[in-house]
């Protein structure tokens, strides 16, 4: 038997590539940038005591037989420590969490989170609170008589069909399987057999980035999305800037592909969707009446609101949600000379900025400039979408106008201030 190399002999970006073929040896990804996606997953899990955020791995799929399994199997064979935790009490689970905690697995997770999932409350309040570190769980033992503060930090892969809850998709990278389709093959997976083949690689993992924890722990990689989405996807990225070649470039692909998909797939909360069909309702009115508000959101049959309650959505109902946006109800006297309680447009449109703002081209301004008559609003620097003094809008690439790079101007225009007007060109013999 091969003994391990030493770190100093790793490649880290060419082992990283060597477990990207074992998977895709064996099972079908929605997506080349999922499968990097899973692969980093796999690594960062065995330098745990490096990060601050251990995210989940979310692997789902719509119907049986969409390759769930098969992947958690060679998620179990490559991860750091693999614990499965079905049929685990919970008081097995927490005790088994260390400073280099296990890696969770959970199959079939709707017995952690479905209709069957009474009696689990103590595992859905790990897998919640683990994703942060210095999040313990507070345990009183009365056989000693003291206050125990038991440690939940550790990565967790769950697979099962549907969606997980929010609080979990949230902090997890969400892989969406599906069955395979004709043509589609991959290579039986026999665990006695192909196991220690995977598990040699893990090995190799654990080498590599166990000999470099303290730079992982201080590495701050430059993330393309922000806030949790960032916290969740910072271990992964960090793995790949360690390893250099083409994963830091393709980490964050992953990134943004699986980031857009689960906004494009998530579910709305019906106080989201609120806001979002009050926008619709208003039109371009300044202020409308109560009851022609709720008129206008009954009478969208692919909304919810008709059947909001016994008689639909209520106007007190309606006043206590948007109350917490504070969005209040008021008298109002309308053009026509009548008065009547109801809600003005520009008392929404904080609440419509924050949580659910209109894609770029559906916010047409008149003073930002035009580019084929469409708006192209200005995009902070800060932005993703910022490169290299570029900016990707609506599928193409514009040049952005700043104080200091003028737009570009047709020959017949006059130029922005402090430019030349630029000559004037003769068209068919005339100025």
């Amino acid at each position: 038997m091969n003994a391990t190399p030493s770190p100093a002999t790793i490649d880290g970006a060419a082992l990283l590539d060597a477990v990207r073929a074992a998977l895709l040896r064996y099972v079908v990804l929605p997506s080349p940038q999922a499968a990097d996606a899973v692969v980093l997953w796999i690594a960062a899990t065995h330098a745990q005591p490096a990060w601050a955020h251990a995210p989940r791995l979310v692997i789902r799929g719509p119907e049986k037989r969409c390759g769930k399994s098969r992947l958690l199997d060679v998620v179990e064979a490559t991860c750091h420590c693999p614990f499965i935790t079905v049929n685990a009490s919970p008081a097995a689970v927490y005790r088994s969490i260390s400073d280099n905690p296990p890696t969770m697995l959970v199959d079939e997770a709707d017995t952690i989170f479905g209709p069957k999932a009474d009696g689990n409350e103590d595992l859905r309040g790990l897998l919640n609170a683990g994703h942060q570190r210095n999040r313990p769980a507070v345990r009183y033992d009365a056989s000693t008589n003291r206050v125990e503060h038991i440690p939940t930090f550790a990565m967790a892969a769950l697979a099962g069909i549907g969606a997980m809850p929010d609080t979990i998709e949230d902090r997890a990278v969400v892989v969406r399987m599906r069955r395979r389709a004709p043509g589609e093959t991959v290579a039986p997976y026999r665990h006695r057999r192909d196991r220690p083949a995977l598990r040699a690689l893990a090995e190799q993992l654990a080498t590599w980035l166990g000999a470099d924890l303290d730079i992982l722990e201080r590495a701050e990689p430059a993330m393309p999305v922000e806030d949790r989405a960032a916290d969740t996807w910072e271990p992964l990225v960090a793995v790949a800037d360690h390893a250099g070649a083409h994963w830091p470039d393709r980490s964050r692909a992953a990134v943004l592909t699986l980031t857009a998909e689960a906004a494009d797939k998530g579910q709305v909360s019906d106080r989201i969707r609120l806001l979002a069909d009050c926008r619709a309702a208003f039109g371009p009115d300044t202020a409308l009446a109560t009851t022609v508000l709720l008129d206008r959101l009954k009478s969208d049959p692919d909304a919810p609101w008709l059947d909001y309650g016994p008689n639909g959505l209520s106007g007190k109902r309606l006043g206590t949600i948007l109350g917490e946006y504070d969005i209040r109800s008021g008298n109002i006297r309308f053009s026509d000379g009548t008065q009547a309680k109801g809600y003005q447009r520009a008392d929404f449109t904080d609440a419509w900025m924050r949580y659910c703002p209109l894609p770029v081209a559906a916010v047409p301004d008149p003073s930002e400039p035009t580019l084929g008559g469409v708006s192209v609003p200005s995009v902070p620097s800060s932005s993703p979408q910022v490169s290299a003094g570029r900016i990707e809008t609506l599928g193409r690439i514009i040049r952005p106008t700043t104080s200091i790079r003028p737009g570009l101007t047709s020959t017949n225009d006059l130029g922005t201030d402090g430019t030349d007007t630029p000559p004037k060109r003769r068209i068919n013999g005339a100025d």
